[in-house]
């Protein structure tokens, strides 16, 4: 692992021995900008984009022409040729982030007990492409040109088969269907699976769609960037906001209990998973409280902690000005105005569904790992009613020891994480 290791004489399990205590102990990122843990890292810190045009095909007539690809991804040098043909690209991001994720954790399933390991994803597109691919069969030739793995290929819960058949992971799966909050919440739900009493479980969440049929998709809901010019397609709390852009990526995760990560000798983590939290917006127009204050608070108390103590947040940053007002609100009711460097890395990586909260959420971990705050890209003015202390330009030094994660999706999900670093008593 390349964590950083525990003061001399402590170990992974926290001051008061609690049983429950979710760590992370292995950790993978498949992103536009950067691949690889150390390499993603390092990308955010360097406040380098991976935005750029799309070349998976020809966008040349559609309105929204870029997107957060994933470069120089070769699945036949991490994937079983056997697999190639029945797995999307989603999948075979996800076995290669899975076997990163248990080899960064050093974790054997085999040396748990039987059903030790599970396995929790998200996912809110399935195998678009595969399902293209075979829908094109079917128009041109006919049924009995249709694969028979696209059965399974397209579905949103291929990851966790795959990857849970691949490793031997025999422990509790799911799937968790939730749009952009997925990341967090397949993390939350492995949290659960923990406090029942499996050991560790591998969670997280990957997406891949950058295809026409997943292009269109995602066009209808009228929030994706129409510019050509990849420094403006994403700039979440500029005064230019104007969209978002469509990505691939995501990160998956080792989350074990501290009793099998002491069982283990495991001496460092990259944080703790100490509070979590998700709700749904109010009815339209009922004048109910933001589904994201009440979610930030209630990880926030999940967690015991005080908002006071939270050295970062990791906005969602939807790039639409209507959403940016609303999440700005959000973080200024919870926090106050100006009272907490705020940073959305979706400028650097695109925002690829479920994955983008799940990319969100292992900068946090690095974040409180490495006491550094990444920037925000440049996003242009801010404008003075939104009240917030956006962090641009560089990366700013982390104050405490704790960050929360917010993340939102389609129809009213809200979902927050807070990680805290795991060598603080």
């Amino acid at each position: 692992m390349t964590t950083h290791a525990l003061p001399a004489g402590s170990s992974a399990l926290p001051a008061d021995g609690r049983q429950d205590t979710a760590l992370v102990t292995g950790l993978d990122v498949r992103a536009a900008n950067g691949s690889g843990t150390e390499a993603f890292w390092q990308s955010l810190l360097q406040g380098r984009s991976g935005i750029g045009p799309i070349t998976r095909f020809d966008a040349s007539g559609y309105p929204s022409r870029l997107a957060g690809e994933i470069d120089a991804f070769d699945p036949a040098a991490a994937v079983p040729g056997r697999l190639l043909p029945q797995t999307d690209r989603v999948t075979q991001l996800a076995l290669t982030s899975a076997a990163e994720t248990l080899r960064d954790a050093a974790l054997d399933p085999a040396e748990l007990p039987d059903y030790g390991v599970g396995v929790v994803t998200a996912n809110s597109a399935g195998g678009f492409a595969f399902g293209q691919r075979e829908l094109e069969s079917l128009w041109a030739k006919g049924p009995r040109h249709v694969s028979a793995y696209q059965s399974f290929a397209w579905f949103y819960a291929v990851n966790t088969g795959q990857i849970s058949i691949r490793h031997r992971l025999n422990g509790p799966s799911g799937v968790v269907v939730t749009g952009q909050t997925g990341g967090l919440d397949a993390v939350g739900h492995a949290r659960r699976m923990l406090r029942k009493g499996t050991p560790a479980v591998l969670t997280g969440a990957m997406e891949s769609a950058l295809c026409p049929w997943g292009h269109v998709a995602e066009m209808t809901g009228n929030r994706l960037s129409n510019t050509d010019r990849a420094e403006d397609a994403c700039l979440p709390f500029g005064e230019h906001a104007a969209g978002h852009v469509a990505a691939e990526g995501g990160a998956l995760l080792v989350l074990e209990g501290a009793a099998s990560a002491g069982a283990r000798g495991v001496t460092r983590a990259y944080g703790e998973l100490a509070g979590y939290a998700a709700c749904f917006d109010p009815p339209p127009g009922s004048g109910g409280p933001s589904g994201l204050v009440r979610a930030a608070r209630a990880a926030l108390a999940d967690a015991d902690t005080e908002p006071s103590a939270i050295g970062a947040v990791f906005a969602e940053g939807a790039a639409v000005p209507e959403l940016d007002t609303q999440e700005a609100a959000a973080i200024t009711e919870v926090f106050g105005p100006h009272a907490v460097p705020v940073t959305a890395i979706t400028s650097l990586t695109g925002r690829p569904g479920a994955g983008a909260s799940a990319l969100d959420l292992a900068a946090a971990l690095l974040t409180v790992r490495d006491g550094v705050i990444p920037p925000t890209a440049e996003v242009g003015r801010v404008p003075d009613s939104y009240r917030i202390d956006l962090v641009t330009g560089r990366p700013r030094p982390l104050a405490g020891d704790a960050a929360l994660v917010l993340a939102r999706g389609y129809g009213g999900f809200n979902s927050a994480v807070l990680v805290r670093r795991t060598d603080q008593p």
